[in-house]
């Protein structure tokens, strides 16, 4: 099977289990990788680093020195290890899909899965917070094997319900940390951005690495819809009825500037901006976390 055939939400969505899910788009993901401009990336990663003046001699890895007549010192855990969270937005919002495979929920639920998936095979420790109006429930972060089973079976349970203070929830996270860490937001963010800005701030202010993934669905962003349309808000319950013509313009015209808010804030802000909808496959979302850990690394 083609690699980019295992990254496509629809024949992802094909397989029941949540850890056959990320392995099979971790493995497309993989192949994809060393067939792509990104080829020197590894999901290993060096564990080596070049010898500079000052480092202890004894530090030297002969082995590596015999097979690239290169001075190469061994990396210490503290230099290549990164501490993880996954962050998943419970919104009821994020259950809704219009003619997709996959809800934002379920999307952002594989996607968090596979990066878990990644993580754990780097022995990189990784927790998970799950939030609506507060964060409900906390897995701290261990990059034992065990770890991924703990991780995969509450991402399984997870159900999107009810309404979302996504800004209250970053800024509790913030207060919770107690060390540097990579945080990996997943909401559709339907709810007024300043607050979130603020809070992302209060995150990057503590030394925080942050990647928002901003998941949206597709009919979200294209507005597919013809005739008299009545939407939904899925958490206030209320109803608006337009002309789906009239309004596509400028529809998708205000979407991008939502998304251009976010995309002009995080670029300042040194935040990872990531725009997805639910027709996307997941290797852009996965090369954002790789081009982060090495960053990091």
């Amino acid at each position: 099977m083609a690699a980019d055939t295992y990254l496509k939400p629809e024949v992802i969505n094909q397989i029941k289990r949540l850890d056959l899910r990320a392995q099979f788009v971790v493995r497309g993901f993989m192949q994809g990788l060393h067939s792509s401009p990104y080829q020197g990336f590894s999901v290993e990663f060096s564990e080596h680093r070049k010898y500079t003046p000052g480092d202890d001699p004894a530090d030297i890895d002969w082995q590596a020195y015999a097979k690239t007549d290169k001075y190469y010192v061994k990396k210490f855990e503290a230099e290549t290890n990164i501490t993880g969270f996954l962050m998943m937005d419970l919104s009821e919002s994020m259950g809704y899909s219009y003619r997709q495979s996959m809800n934002k929920f379920d999307y952002s639920i594989c996607l968090a899965a596979s990066l878990a998936y990644l993580m754990i095979g780097q022995q990189d420790p990784v927790g998970l917070i799950t939030f609506d109006q507060k964060i409900r429930e906390s897995l701290p972060p261990k990059s034992k094997r065990s770890q991924l089973g703990n991780l995969l079976s509450l991402l399984s349970q997870l159900k999107p319900t009810g309404t979302t203070d996504v800004a209250n929830s970053i800024h509790q996270l913030s207060v919770m940390l107690k060390q540097k860490s990579l945080i990996m937001i997943f909401s559709d963010l339907l709810v007024e951005p300043t607050p979130v800005l603020d809070s992302l701030l209060h995150l990057r202010h503590h030394g925080n690495d942050v990647i928002l993934f901003h998941v949206l669905d597709e009919a979200e962003v294209v507005f597919p819809f013809d005739g008299m349309c009545r939407l939904e808000n899925p958490e206030n319950k209320e109803f608006l009825h337009v002309d789906a013509v009239g309004f596509r313009k400028d529809y998708v015209a205000e979407v991008e500037s939502f998304r251009n808010t976010y995309r002009e804030f995080c670029f300042k802000s040194g935040v990872d901006y990531v725009p997805l909808d639910t027709s996307m496959p997941f290797d852009q979302a996965l090369l954002q976390y790789l081009l982060k850990r090495r960053l990091r690394g």
